[in-house]
């Protein structure tokens, strides 16, 4: 029989309960605070824009285990059509269902009831234990992670090894640990012709047409077969947009999104230089204008596998009977800006359900998971 009534499900819920739309905390880390002060957590609230960060630090010296997260949700949607209401953090059956549920309060909950048992237990622990929670993974992500990686850099502070308790697993719990990420690379494109009546095309210069003949060129670019570690890079065109409302119109003006994901054989750096050169020499032949902006969310990344990604998949199978594959699948997240100064890895709950319609975490999932993390710890520090 389950448990409803354990801590670790009654502070997941207590964080649940506060609406935490990205980029607002809404007094979360303030009660992961509450717990972790009293076990002898320094506790360092960051604050950049309108984003709030919190660095809580136990123990002294090396080496550094740092658990990594973030109390932002996505909005809800509809909230006609979820189960019950998607903040009241209800139960069903044997799965909690709630906005976060999944991505990734219950996680954060695990992580810190972990922690509170192991320096419960090893209130003398070796080395350092580090919590990094933010609340705008989910949003910009300009002023967490990526502002607290820089803060920790310029002072001088070292992380050895970081868990991100993302819902890395598909099927179920165990089943993955991700290593890496393909990077993200968006490109914001418009041309620019002459606009004039249908009847007189003459008179005239579509670059509708011309955006489509780049559009179906780069789509068909066959960027790679994926590596080892690495599915093949994709690029998917996203949006198409005249504003044109007349139906005899020729607009002066077309404008296309698109955006890929790439694996280690690419950089930013490289792709824009290839999109540029067939853009380039499509606008030139069809005397179109045009501008080319681009976003780099992130850079493709592994972390290999070294001791601690075997100790962790060892723990991980001992209590799920899961053998867990190491993966790079998936978007992005922050472990992009808390790789450049430590290796890590990303293992949470099953995110199948995750930013999705009664979002939902089984109970005993997130009781193994606390099992799981607190013996990272002890292992770690052992």
């Amino acid at each position: 029989m389950i448990n409803t009534d354990n801590p670790v499900l009654r502070f997941a819920r207590d964080l649940i309960r506060r609406k935490s739309i990205t980029p607002k905390d809404e007094g979360c880390q303030k009660l992961i605070s509450d717990i972790l002060e009293p076990l002898g957590f320094r506790i360092e609230n960051l604050r950049y824009g309108e984003v709030d960060n919190l660095w809580a630090y136990h123990g002294h010296g090396s080496p550094v285990l740092c658990f990594a997260g973030h109390t932002d949700v996505v909005p809800a949607g509809s909230t006609k059509e979820w189960i019950s209401d998607p903040f009241a953090a209800d139960i069903h059956g044997d799965k909690l269902i709630a906005r976060g549920a999944a991505d990734m309060k219950s996680g954060l909950a695990a992580i810190v009831f972990a922690c509170k048992r192991f320096i419960e237990t090893y209130p003398n622990h070796n080395g350092s234990i580090a919590l990094l929670i933010t609340s705008d993974e989910e949003g910009e992500a300009q002023d967490g992670t990526y502002r607290v990686m820089e803060t920790l850099s310029k002072r001088d502070e070292k992380i050895d090894w970081c868990v991100i308790g993302e819902p890395s697993c598909t099927q179920k719990l165990g089943d993955t640990v991700r290593i890496g990420r393909r990077g993200s690379l968006t490109g914001l494109m418009t041309l620019k012709g002459i606009q004039g009546h249908v009847a007189y095309p003459h008179d005239a210069n579509n670059p509708a047409p011309v955006i489509t003949k780049i559009l179906n060129q780069i789509e068909s670019i066959k960027l790679d077969n994926g590596t080892k570690n690495f599915q093949p890079s994709n690029l998917e065109i996203v949006n198409i947009n005249t504003d044109n409302t007349a139906d005899n119109v020729i607009p002066a003006e077309v404008r296309a999104t698109f955006n890929i994901r790439f694996n280690n054989k690419h950089s930013s750096k490289s792709l824009k230089k290839k999109l540029n050169k067939i853009i380039k020499k499509i606008c030139k032949k069809n005397k179109c204008s045009f501008k080319i902006s681009y976003m780099v969310s992130g850079e493709a990344f592994i972390t290999n596998p070294d001791k601690t990604t075997f100790m962790i998949q060892k723990i991980i199978k001992k209590i799920t009977k899961i053998k867990t594959k190491l993966s790079t699948t998936g978007g992005i997240s922050d472990a992009r800006f808390i790789r450049k100064i430590s290796p890590c890895v990303e293992f949470g709950l099953v995110g199948k359900t995750m930013h999705k319609i009664d979002e939902a975490v089984a109970l005993n999932d997130l009781k193994k998971l606390t099992q799981i993390y607190n013996k990272i710890l002890e292992n770690y520090f052992k």
